[in-house]
C-alpha cells in the first residue's frame, strides 16, 4: 500500500531541529508550542516520565511527517476509444446451412463456421467499435455500435440461418450497414460484408448502384467476401462493390481461407492507438495526523493525570 510514497515537502523535516532545540534550551515553554491554550493544565512540577517523553516525541515526529505531506503517483490511463467503426454484414440466407466448408469439422454449417472465425475477429479488434448487420430475405440490425466485445458475441452465438428469410437481398444488407455507420462519429469506417449467394433481384429492393453510393457518401470502404464455391456467389458484384468504396474484394473457398482472410482484412485496417497516460497523487498525511493527535491527547491526559495524583 505504501510502497512508492515520498514526501512533497521534504524541507519541512528541518522543524524537527526546531523541537530539539527547545527541548534543550526553552523546557519551561514546550507546553505552550504545541498547545499555546493547554498551559493552565499542567503543572511545571510534574516530574518527567519516559511513557510522557515517548508520547511527547511520537506527536511531535507524527505532526511532522503529516506537514511533509506524504503522496504517492498512482498512473492510470484512459481507455483509448479512438479505433474503427466496422459494420459486420452477414448472410445468414439458407445457402448457409451448406456443410463441409470447415475440413476439420464437417458436419458444421457455413454459417456456425462464420460465426466462429467472426466471433475471433471481434475479440482481436480491442479498441474498435463494432455493429452486426444480418441478411437474407431482409436485413436488420443485430447489434448496434459497440465496444464491448462480449455482448457483442453473445449476440453472434444467438444468430440463426433464415432468421432474416431464406433468400439473398445483398444490396439491401449493404445499405443496412451503412446506415449503422451512420450512428457513429469515427473518420474509419469499414464494412465486412459476408455472402455465399447471388442477390436475389426479387427480393432485393436497393439497386446495386444505390447501395454503393450510399457507402461512398459516407465513406464506408467495403470489403466483400464471398464463401463457397467459385459458382456460389456473384464475384463480379463483389469486386464492383469493393472497387468503387475503396476496399478490396476475397474469395474463400473454405474455413482455413476465410480466417486467412480476417486476418489480412485485421492487418489491413490497423488502427494506432494512443492511449493517453495520467498520473494522479494519492495522499497520505491523514494517517500520521491522526496518530499524532492521538499521542499528543494521550500525553496530555496522562500528564493531567499525574499533575491531579
Amino acid at each position: 500500500m505504501f510502497d512508492g510514497i515520498y514526501f512533497e515537502f521534504p524541507i519541512i523535516s528541518l522543524l524537527i531541529i526546531l523541537f530539539i532545540f527547545c527541548a534543550i534550551f526553552c523546557k519551561m515553554k514546550l507546553p505552550s508550542i504545541y498547545f499555546p491554550h493547554t498551559s493552565e493544565y499542567l503543572k511545571s512540577s510534574i516530574s518527567a516520565s519516559k511513557t510522557l517523553f515517548i508520547l511527547k516525541w511520537l506527536g511531535v515526529i507524527t505532526m511532522i511527517l503529516a506537514l511533509m505531506s506524504p503522496v504517492k503517483d498512482e498512473p492510470y490511463e484512459l481507455e483509448p476509444k479512438e479505433g474503427y467503426e466496422i459494420a459486420l454484414i452477414l448472410d445468414a440466407s439458407g445457402s448457409m446451412k451448406a456443410e463441409g466448408f470447415d475440413a476439420q469439422n464437417q458436419h458444421l454449417s457455413r454459417f456456425d463456421v462464420v460465426k466462429e472465425i467472426v466471433s475471433e475477429f471481434i475479440k482481436e479488434r480491442k479498441n474498435d467499435n463494432i455493429g452486426l448487420v444480418v441478411f437474407g430475405t431482409f436485413s436488420f440490425i443485430a447489434s448496434p455500435l459497440t465496444y464491448d466485445a462480449d455482448i457483442l458475441n453473445k449476440i453472434l452465438s444467438q444468430l440463426q440461418i433464415e432468421m432474416a428469410g431464406k433468400y439473398t437481398a445483398l444490396n439491401t444488407s449493404l445499405a443496412q450497414g451503412v446506415n449503422l455507420l451512420k450512428m457513429g462519429s469515427s473518420k474509419t469506417k469499414i464494412a465486412i460484408l459476408l455472402t455465399d449467394g447471388y442477390s436475389t433481384s426479387q427480393i432485393d429492393k436497393i439497386p446495386l448502384d444505390v447501395a454503393i453510393d450510399m457507402a461512398k457518401k459516407e465513406g464506408v470502404k467495403v470489403y466483400p467476401i464471398g464463401i463457397g464455391m467459385p459458382h456460389e456467389f456473384n464475384k463480379e458484384v463483389l469486386i464492383q462493390i469493393a472497387n468503387e468504396s475503396g476496399g478490396v474484394a476475397f474469395s474463400a473457398y473454405n474455413a482455413k481461407e476465410l480466417k486467412e482472410i480476417y486476418k489480412k482484412i485485421d492487418e489491413l485496417e490497423k488502427s494506432e492507438i494512443r492511449s493517453e497516460s495520467f498520473t494522479s497523487l494519492k495522499y497520505y498525511y491523514q494517517f500520521p495526523l491522526t496518530l499524532s493527535l492521538i499521542f499528543l491527547m494521550l500525553y496530555i491526559y496522562l500528564r493531567n493525570k499525574r499533575a491531579s495524583a
